[in-house]
């Protein structure tokens, strides 16, 4: 029999309460369609009518519903109760939160337990949003005991209303507040880093790295107290908690993916000391506060003392150790020191173009990259693309939100620029896109797991290319030549060799070879070739290497810039180089351009040797070169082989 105080809902059965807050009030009830339980969290009707609040709670419910990772409390349903409450249900945690267990000393269980979070902060950041409230309370487990990171109600993420998230306010819980955000200022990703090194700390050694009686202590003892030290049986934590824990952001690991890569670089190094110790129960024990841990922060003489000493608090919320996650806290307007404003560009690095504004902020190079994100300018032309003003904020703001946002959103396009090309047979233009997703996933600190989803991708899309071009007559010569480039795609070898078993490349390699070294009538062609101002110009909007080229005069590396002169044809350039040029060139004037075959060569004599079209193995690794009768290395330049194109007239 439910409570008549509870709200109706249609479609769920209120069993009872399970957590309270400031704004709002979750129960666990049953979804009858399913006959599942689920945690209803209901907005309470007297703060219903505060437009903060009522954005708090809708900001939370949206940023949840965006975030779908195994690390996150997820999201199954939004909408009101009979008397018009705004609602969300949530899958129903019966294991508990972290700070009901009992962990100190157990190394590899903390370990296990951080890596979760970190790679769901990690998921989190990469999509700009910054979860401001990480606590044990905020670690539910799910009924296989995997840990869930909860309440999203502060967070800070792209598009929120700057009322709820405005610098001089401090929302949050002190017992885990680093000390930017306890001062009211902006916050980036590093806040969530320091909340995990506290966490990490409570969860090694059995109680929080500070002890205070309220919450004003708590946050003055985050801001002015030395990092604790560590037991002496877990001593070879402490490099990684005084990190986490650094006092100042930019003195934090940079990324979640950086903090997971040293607790890796941690556990190697403890090696079998990294097992569960024993604690010494006086480290488990400190003079006891007044509460447990710090509740509700009612503003007035102590929020006055704080502001004095330059730390902007309102209301921060924690909740007693049995409580399920509570609902957000309610921030109050404070007076606290506007924190400096971003650094600008550095104009002595900047390029000229579009992607650089005057003020050099984040925001205008996100808006720029927005709009050339909109156009399809991925990569292209020089500092008027999406590649470029993304660099401009990264230099500028490594952290930003909305610069890791981009991040994400030019990851994206990529893949699909990526895929798109290879569905059209533009084995160069796939090869490009795929590999600068590659610089950005490496670039943002990432796993590698999202490359390795974009491979797959790629590999199904060059399967159904294939069955295309296999169904029509006579096009197994171009199926042979979409095979010959795609040793950058590192395809699993069992389903390489049945790909080029489909097309019977090593049958129709006679034909494949006379069609690209016979004279092509069909199209008119010039050759084009390519000086090496030309292929500075590449070089420098592309950020491209420069291949290994040998050695010249008194061991001197060559390269391409080092070499020739700028009107003559750019040598010590590879087959993979000039691939890459000609889909850049082209993406520049809207012509194609590809390299030459034997024949084309012959019909329209150039002034250097150059690359052909033509591979002399399966995997396309050696190349074909005009004026030589052996193949050469594709990844390598050389001194006296050109770049080469041919042009449609």
């Amino acid at each position: 029999m439910t409570d008549k105080t509870n709200p109706s809902i249609q479609g769920y059965r209120i069993l009872r309460v399970i957590g309270q807050g400031g704004m709002s009030t979750v129960y666990l009830a049953e979804q009858e369609s399913l006959g599942r339980k689920v945690a209803l969290k209901v907005m309470l009707a007297d703060v219903l009518a505060d437009e903060v609040s009522r954005a708090r709670f809708e900001n939370e419910a949206r940023t949840i519903a965006r975030l779908e990772h195994p690390n996150i409390v997820g999201i199954f349903e939004v909408g009101r109760t009979s008397d018009g409450l705004p609602f969300y249900s949530m899958p129903y945690l019966s294991r508990g939160h972290l700070a009901q267990r009992r962990l100190a000393g157990d190394q590899p269980k903390v370990a296990s337990i951080l890596r979760s979070l970190l790679q769901a902060l990690d998921y989190a950041h990469v999509r700009g949003v910054v979860h401001r409230d990480v606590k044990a309370e905020n670690v539910l487990f799910d009924d296989a005991d995997r840990p869930m990171l909860a309440d999203f109600g502060i967070a800070l993420r792209r598009g929120s209303n700057p009322r709820l998230t405005t610098a001089g306010l401090a929302v949050g819980s002190t017992a885990y507040m680093p000390p930017e955000q306890a001062r009211g200022q902006d916050v980036d990703r590093r806040a969530d880093l320091y909340s995990i090194g506290v966490l990490a700390w409570e969860m090694l050694v059995g109680r929080l790295p500070y002890n205070a009686g309220d919450a004003l202590s708590m946050a003055l003892r985050h801001v002015q107290e030395p990092i604790p030290r560590l037991p002496p049986a877990l001593k070879q934590w402490q490099g990684f908690i005084d990190k986490a824990m650094a006092k100042r952001p930019e003195q934090r690991f940079a990324s979640a993916q950086e903090m997971v890569d040293a607790l890796d670089a941690l556990e190697r190094r403890s090696s079998r000391s990294f097992a569960a110790v024993e604690v010494p129960t006086a480290w488990m024990q400190e003079a006891p506060p007044a509460s447990p841990r710090p509740r509700w922060l009612p503003l007035g003489a102590g929020a006055a003392v704080l502001a004095a000493l330059g730390i902007g608090l309102a209301y921060v919320a924690t909740r007693d150790d049995a409580s399920p996650p509570p609902a957000p806290a309610v921030a109050a307007t404070t007076t606290a020191p506007t924190p400096p404003a971003a650094p600008g560009y550095d104009e002595a690095q900047s390029l000229p173009g579009e992607a650089i504004v005057s003020g050099g902020s984040v925001a205008a190079y996100v808006a720029n990259a927005e709009q050339q994100l909109r156009d399809g300018r991925l990569l292209a032309p020089r500092n008027a693309n999406a590649w470029d003003s993304l660099d401009a904020a990264w230099r500028t703001n490594p952290t930003h939100p909305d610069t890791l946002r981009l991040t994400a959103a030019l990851f994206d396009a990529l893949n699909a620029a990526s895929e798109r090309a290879l569905r059209a047979g533009d084995v160069a233009g796939a090869r490009i896109t795929f590999q600068r997703a590659q610089q950005l996933d490496e670039r943002r600190g990432g796993t590698g797991a999202s490359v390795a989803l974009l491979r797959k991708r790629l590999a199904d899309a060059l399967d159904q290319r294939l069955t295309g071009l296999l169904a029509k007559p006579d096009t197994r010569p171009a199926a042979a030549a979409l095979l010959a480039d795609i040793a950058w795609l590192d395809l699993d070898p069992a389903r390489e060799r049945a790909l080029r078993t489909r097309v019977g490349t090593l049958a129709d390699n006679r034909t494949a070879t006379a069609a690209a070294t016979a004279p092509t009538a069909a199209v008119p062609i010039e050759i084009v070739a390519v000086t090496r101002a030309d292929y500075a110009r590449f070089a420098s909007a592309s950020g491209r290497a420069a291949a290994e080229c040998g050695k010249g005069f008194l061991g001197r590396k060559l390269k391409w810039n080092n070499t020739g002169s700028d009107r003559k044809p750019v040598v010590c350039v590879s087959a993979a180089d000039a691939l890459a040029y000609a889909a850049w060139i082209g993406a520049q004037d809207g012509r194609h351009y590809r390299l030459p075959s034997a024949g084309e060569l012959r019909a329209h004599p150039a002034p250097a040797a150059g690359w052909l079209t033509l591979c002399a193995d399966r995997n396309c690794g050696t190349r074909m070169v005009s004026d030589r009768p052996k193949p050469l290395d594709a990844s390598r330049g050389y001194d006296d082989i050109g770049l080469l194109l041919a042009r449609a007239r």
